[in-house]
């Protein structure tokens, strides 16, 4: 049984930017299940058009003939259809809207999920969105005189956002935000143990076994 569904937006980040990127899955569409229709319809119609339901070792297989691997994931109403290198006729039927996120990141849920090459390969990274950002940066240069030091460094720490590598200098740059304005107000500053430093793997799908894979996105 193909499984699609991811339980959590963390789960769903964390397969796109690891189990799918790391595997050289660099061309994706996007797409939004509309609220009328049901979403386990639209899951078993994308998983029988691009036979996705098959096993590891014959997607390897066809690897190897250079036929394209495709796969499906969803959160909620939000999915995202990405496929490798190779032939397949996903490439013709969704060639007006795929993206190569190569040079395009994937937006979704505030993150934006892309990747940098370094020493000839390819390296996930998954960041919080330019939008949400910019809307935080508001949000916390209001904030700064208005809170406490304690109130202000919950607001870091509750960030729904997993904390990797570049999520965390992203609110280290909102903690020099904050801290530049306390500074020239006088005000105490707030420390940088509020940023989360470490981000605990997850389980994509509900009810899945084994440990999480570990993972590693800069």
């Amino acid at each position: 049984m193909y499984r699609c569904e991811a339980s959590s937006v963390e789960g769903f980040v964390q397969q796109v930017a690891v189990s799918y990127l790391l595997h050289g899955y660099f061309y994706f569409v996007t797409g939004r299940i509309p609220d009328r229709k049901k979403a386990g319809t639209v899951d078993e119609k994308l998983i029988n058009q691009y036979e996705l339901n098959i096993s590891k070792w014959t997607r390897c297989r066809r690897l190897k003939k250079g036929i394209a691997s495709v796969q499906y994931l969803r959160h909620r109403q939000f999915f995202v259809l990405a496929a490798t290198d190779g032939e397949h006729r996903f490439f013709e039927e969704e060639k007006k809207v795929m993206r190569d996120i190569r040079e395009k990141p994937l937006a979704c849920f505030g993150y934006e999920i892309g990747c940098y090459q370094r020493n000839g390969k390819w390296h996930p990274s998954v960041r919080i969105g330019r939008r949400e950002f910019l809307r935080l940066r508001k949000d916390f240069r209001g904030m700064a005189l208005q809170k406490s030091r304690q109130e202000l460094a919950q607001c870091v720490r509750s960030l729904p956002f997993a904390p990797f590598a570049p999520v965390r200098r992203q609110c280290f740059k909102l903690l020099r935000l904050v801290n530049l304005r306390r500074k020239e107000a006088g005000l105490p500053v707030v420390s940088g143990h509020c940023v989360r430093q470490r981000r605990k793997p997850v389980r994509v799908f509900e009810g899945s076994a084994g440990r999480p894979e570990e993972v590693v996105a800069d």
